[in-house]
């Protein structure tokens, strides 16, 4: 169904959110490990989240970074291919397409 996406990786994943993130890995040129994606209610709200969240719903991924090179990549892609909601992070980067939220964001951790 995806070109760069097994179904084990996507489970829970809205469809439309990994249509263009199989895009914005297209445009990479490198892999995007999806180090988080579903996430149940429960869960975040064991870890002191928002149980409404956009993981909760499918709608977010997290992307595994190892340096800056694959930083740029994934980000430049991300922004090329339409997300615009981003989360920078120290080991990942967080991507959402969930419009009940502000849009057009970025955000450092």
């Amino acid at each position: 169904m995806f070109k760069y996406f097994k179904e084990s990786e996507i489970m829970g994943l809205d469809l439309g959110l990994v249509e263009i993130l199989d895009k914005a890995r297209e445009y990479a040129g490198i892999p995007f490990k999806i180090t988080s994606g579903y996430r149940s209610p429960e869960y975040e709200t064991g870890k002191g989240r928002d149980p409404k969240g956009p993981h909760t719903t499918g709608k977010a991924v997290d992307l595994r970074v190892r340096n800056s090179n694959e930083r740029f990549l994934i980000l430049e892609a991300l922004f090329v291919v339409g997300f615009r909601r981003i989360g920078d992070e120290i080991d990942h980067i967080h991507a959402d397409i969930c419009n009940d939220r502000d849009l057009s964001v970025v955000w450092l951790k």
